[in-house]
């Protein structure tokens, strides 16, 4: 009796084990990109070094590049409202020649001599910026903070899925913790803190221009 329930509860554990496989085969097929935190990359130590500012690095890797288009850009948001344009910067490229295609992206502040503030994005087929930002999005007091929305891992990316990569923060006084990729909490963080920089990413399926 004790033999045969060993059996059926290994039977059991072989088919869950057997549907779980199954599952993540099918989550993994719909994946056209991966992305991952680079830290402590070459660029991100070369700022820390040089006291240069806030960068935030990827590996960005493209599954279906030759029939993808891929949008990174930032919005900005000051006091609870959005700074116009709503794309504050912009980033957009695709098509390739090749299936696959790997490489950095990301997005960087630069701390002027002037203390004008300098947004640039980069990829690996170009760069925008580093362009100059109104005065008024950041503020001399307070605290600030600077954070990647995706942790450590490597993070799947679908046709049409909208993902948040990075956030910078600013408030007078202090800086809570909040799931950047839950819309309710992110959209009381935009009301609670007073500048709020969001890196984004999309990818959509396309094949001609």
């Amino acid at each position: 009796m004790v033999k045969r329930y060993g059996i059926v509860l290994m039977l059991i554990l072989a088919v869950i084990i057997f549907i779980s496989i199954g599952c993540n085969s099918v989550n993994n097929h719909n994946k056209v990109a991966y992305i991952s935190a680079n830290d402590n990359s070459k660029y991100e130590n070369t700022f820390k070094e040089l006291n240069l500012g806030f960068l935030l690095d990827f590996n960005f890797k493209l599954l279906n590049a030759d029939n993808s288009w891929v949008s990174i850009w930032i919005e900005a948001y000051s006091n609870g409202k959005p700074i116009e344009p709503f794309h504050l910067m912009e980033l957009s490229y695709g098509l390739s020649p090749k299936q696959v295609e790997e490489g950095p992206i990301g997005f960087g502040i630069i701390d002027s001599n002037n203390k004008e503030k300098l947004l640039f994005l980069y990829s690996p087929y170009g760069k925008v910026g580093p362009h100059s930002i109104e005065s008024d999005l950041f503020v001399e007091s307070g605290i600030n903070m600077w954070d990647c929305a995706i942790g450590s891992g490597k993070i799947g990316l679908e046709f049409g899925q909208e993902l948040i990569l990075g956030v910078y923060r600013q408030a007078e006084e202090s800086l809570r913790t909040y799931d950047y990729q839950n819309l309710d909490s992110i959209n009381q963080m935009i009301n609670e803190d007073t500048t709020v920089i969001l890196l984004k990413i999309k990818v959509d399926e396309k094949s001609e221009l």
